[in-house]
């Protein structure tokens, strides 16, 4: 199928060819007849693209300072390589679709194959999108008059905010599309409109749909008001304009009554003037895109909805309430199109967004695109390179730790990459043309079909790495997963059962990279072959993770100390050559939080070492983030940021330097030769289970105040 993306390093708006997305549990998979392109939105997305580095900084001032951060942590190539591949990202445009449901995804019973629905799905031949952000067309409106539907949504939600009544005088700046379909939306809710745009064309449509409106250029918004309102002045004022003027917001303050309301929908400069809203107690507020629901994965991606008792209009029920206007003939769209292109003209509108142009509908062919949903990329076929090889490799999972770590270096390992997958297929393509892989899917299946591929890598969210786990080893492939190996007991516990099942052949590794560091290995070599006891303390410096990121949603992500934490668990496993055997948990706080990211982890070792985890999210930014400390037999190891190793107490002196370099470049490179010759996998399954369960024993060591034992399932 294909989908329009914009590419934000050169500025190019493309039709790009992906597979088909498979559809998802509580999701909906659509195909497209029409999507309306959101000029503002779109606009704004292809100018940033199109503008210079120093452009693009300037319009991020907050991002510049991370990455002066990042520069003094990691370097500057390394900072620099990370902010190309993120500008390289394919990002979709367009979130305004209607189309025929093709598919239905697990749990979802209030859609049906055939139906006629609109959601927030792209500029694409197939969508997949989540249950509560689709809703029925009815019969009697049109699909392109539906493609309005989640932009006049954004209207309708600041119409809520603003809560007008009958008879009340509103003023809305800016009449592009949400400005005209806004002021629409309140003349039909029995409101006194007064529109003001500096456009003659815009202007005179607000007029033919009862609108007061007038042309900025000739009047003065504010004595135009305080005329119309016999010197009262507006109840409210809803904003729609885009403008990077802070004189807008003045002239909203000015032109309102004694408590008006201000509403936010736009985009302008907020320099904001004490005096003028003092002086008349004006409140103000920012609206959210289309409601109540909008940015909650709880709502949107997990399908639970708000009580309608308590949230009565969510970002669904303003759909539907759109959909009933267009349907009764109180919202009239379809005079706003002023142009009609087929998807391959795509172009014709994105080389002259904006111009005069209110509202342009994409129209996309009527003859079914055949669901598939594995492509091949023919430029990057080398079949010779794979027949009868080891070394085959299919990555499942194309996110930031497979595009900024685990690609960068495996290019470097003389594996062959033949299939790359991710759920919409969209960063797996632009990863697959980058990396020359000869395949991309959107069903990982695919891979473990393929007799060729003898490794699979995987990099997806937590919670799905067990059952992926499963499903390679049941199909007789080395599997490599970046850490956590499980989240829960239940999930490890079917992981080590499928690998008792399989060939001696095949092996099972997790990404515990910090021990293939190769100053960790010059730690280990200076402490002996078989040390004796030790103290070691590990701080991680993690940095703040906002809560409602999924790392921290404990049945997705398990939590950062399962999820992360786990790291340092595996390195002191590998610097004591013992075992975890006990495990206390104490959190930053009076209160026990099994999400907790500020927490000390105390380990006890089979051979009597000792181990601290300090873990903390409320550090600063500036200070080093990772640090190790080893205590052994009079001597001392001090290993910072994986860039520094000091020994004291050493007959031979320790002091080693490099760029900083976590062992991810060692462990990828062992993991392709050890496929290629032995099948050894690099880390022994005994020590993979132990740091799981002892992972999982921090937490409940945490909601029980106690020392939890840890097991040892395998020898």
């Amino acid at each position: 199928m294909r989908q329009i993306i914009q590419n934000l390093q050169n500025g190019q708006t493309l039709l790009e060819e992906i597979p088909v997305p498979l559809v998802k549990k509580g999701q909906v998979l659509i195909q497209t007849k029409r999507s309306l392109v959101s000029l503002g939105t779109e606009k704004m997305l292809v100018e940033f693209g199109k503008g210079s580095l120093l452009t693009k900084a300037r319009q991020q001032p907050e991002k510049v300072k991370e990455v002066l951060t990042k520069i003094n942590q990691e370097g500057l190539l390394p900072t620099l390589e990370a902010v190309f591949n993120k500008l390289g990202e394919p990002l979709p445009l367009g979130y305004c679709n209607a189309g025929v449901v093709v598919a239905v995804g697990e749990g979802v019973t209030e859609f049906k194959i055939g139906d006629r629905v609109a959601s927030n799905g792209p500029h694409a031949e197939y969508v997949c999108v989540p249950k509560n952000l689709t809703v029925k067309i009815p019969d009697n409106v049109t699909d392109e008059e539906a493609a309005f539907t989640v932009i006049s949504s954004i209207g309708l939600q600041g119409i809520r905010l603003a809560e007008p009544s009958m008879g009340e005088t509103v003023a809305v700046i800016g009449l592009g599309l949400i400005g005209l379909i806004t002021a629409q939306l309140l003349v039909s809710n029995g409101c006194k409109v007064i529109g003001f745009d500096v456009d003659e064309q815009k202007v005179k449509l607000a007029k033919n749909r009862g609108v007061n409106a007038f042309n900025v250029s000739s009047t003065d918004p504010v004595k135009c008001v305080e005329q119309l309102t016999n010197g009262i002045g507006s109840d409210a004022v809803i904003i729609t304009a885009s403008s990077k003027s802070n004189e807008i917001i003045k002239q909203a303050a000015n032109m309102s009554r004694k408590r008006g309301r201000i509403i936010l929908v736009g985009v302008i400069g907020l320099d904001i003037n004490r005096v003028d809203f003092y002086k008349k107690e004006l409140t103000f507020q920012v609206s959210c895109s289309y409601g109540p629901g909008r940015y909650d994965d709880q709502y949107e991606l997990k399908g639970i909805d708000y009580p309608l008792e308590y949230v009565r209009w969510t970002e669904k029920r303003n759909f539907e309430t759109i959909l009933e206007a267009i349907s009764s003939n109180k919202l009239h769209v379809k005079d706003l199109i002023t142009e009609r292109k087929s998807l391959n003209d795509y172009l014709d509108i994105y080389s002259s967004l904006g111009g005069n142009s209110i509202a342009s509908i994409l129209e996309y062919p009527e003859t079914s695109v055949t669901l598939n949903n594995t492509i091949e990329l023919k430029h990057n076929v080398v079949k010779s390179q794979s027949r009868q090889s080891k070394g085959v490799v299919g990555v499942i999972g194309a996110g930031n730790f497979t595009k900024m770590t685990m690609l960068p270096v495996l290019k470097n390992t003389k594996a062959h990459l033949k299939y790359i997958s991710s759920a919409t297929g969209l960063t797996a393509k632009s990863l697959a043309n980058k990396y020359k892989f000869e395949y991309v899917t959107t069903d990982y299946h695919e891979i473990l079909k393929d007799d060729e591929v003898d490794l699979v890598m995987i990099t997806t969210r937590h919670d799905i790495h067990a059952k992926m786990v499963v499903d390679v080893l049941n199909s007789g492939k080395h599997v490599f997963v970046e850490k956590p190996l499980a989240i829960n007991q239940n999930q490890l516990n079917e992981v080590i059962e499928s690998y008792k099942a399989c060939p001696n052949s095949v092996s099972l590794n997790v990404g515990y990279n910090r021990r293939f560091s190769p100053l960790v290995k010059a730690m280990k070599s200076s402490l002996g072959k078989e040390p004796t006891a030790m103290n070691i303390i590990a701080t991680m410096n993690a940095g703040f993770i906002p809560r409602d990121i999924w790392i921290h949603d404990l049945n997705v992500g398990g939590g950062r100390i399962i999820g992360e934490a786990c790291h340092f668990m595996d390195l002191m496993v590998h610097l004591t050559g013992s075992h975890i055997t006990e495990v206390n948990m104490s959190s930053l706080g009076q209160h026990v939080d099994e999400a907790t990211d500020n927490a000390i982890i105390t380990l006890k070792f089979k051979n009597g070492s000792q181990g601290v985890i300090n873990y903390f999210s409320n550090g600063s930014k500036s200070y080093q983030k990772e640090r190790v400390e080893v205590f052994h037999e009079g001597r001392v190891l001090i290993l910072n940021n994986f860039s520094r190793l000091e020994g004291h107490g050493f007959k031979n002196k320790v002091d080693k330097k490099c760029s900083m370099d976590k062992g991810h470049r060692n462990q990828f490179q062992e993991l392709i030769d050890s496929v290629k010759t032995n099948g050894e996998p690099l880390i022994p399954l005994s020590e993979l289970v132990n740091v799981s369960i002892a992972s999982f024993a921090a937490i409940e060591s945490l909601k029980s105040h106690s020392w939890i034992s840890v097991p040892q399932v395998i020898s």
